[in-house]
């Protein structure tokens, strides 16, 4: 079953269940797709709906530490239930331990010297590999360290 038909059968789900949250926030995630669908006037495959998602969690991320500030612990509580939810639609990202192991292997297949110099073509043959399936943030810190020699 394809992501955008899960959403559809949790959707009902939640319809039926009468859980608020869980359907407003999917309902949110489908109607994100379908914009970009007739935006760019395309059909979208899983591949193409991951990025979707991770956008609109960390538009509900970025929110916590605004809700934070303002002390509203009804929007906390609300945004981190959609985070959980929206984690759920998400591949399982690689463990910083994976990304390093991989970033060590890209930079000796290509060569590039191990100095903070090589940062814009590592960082870019890292992600070119690892898009998807690593958090660029994460590619960004583990590329540093190793460049660095920490």
């Amino acid at each position: 079953m394809g992501l955008k038909e899960q959403l559809l059968t949790d959707y009902k789900e939640a319809m039926k269940a009468h859980d608020s949250t869980r359907k407003e926030t999917v309902n949110l995630i489908r109607a994100a797709i379908k914009q970009h669908e007739i935006d760019q006037q395309v059909t979208l495959e899983d591949a193409d709906i991951v990025p979707i998602i991770k956008k609109q969690l960390k538009m509900r991320t970025d929110a916590i530490a605004d809700f934070e500030k303002a002390g509203r612990q009804d929007l906390l509580d609300s945004y981190r239930t959609e985070i959980d939810i929206l984690k759920q639609y998400l591949p399982e990202e690689m463990s910083e331990e994976a990304v390093r192991a991989a970033v060590e292997r890209i930079c000796e297949e290509s060569g590039l010297d191990r100095s903070m110099k090589s940062m814009g073509p590592m960082m870019k043959a890292a992600m070119a590999e690892l898009k998807g399936q690593a958090d660029g943030a994460v590619v960004s810190k583990v590329v540093k360290e190793y460049l660095s020699g920490k």
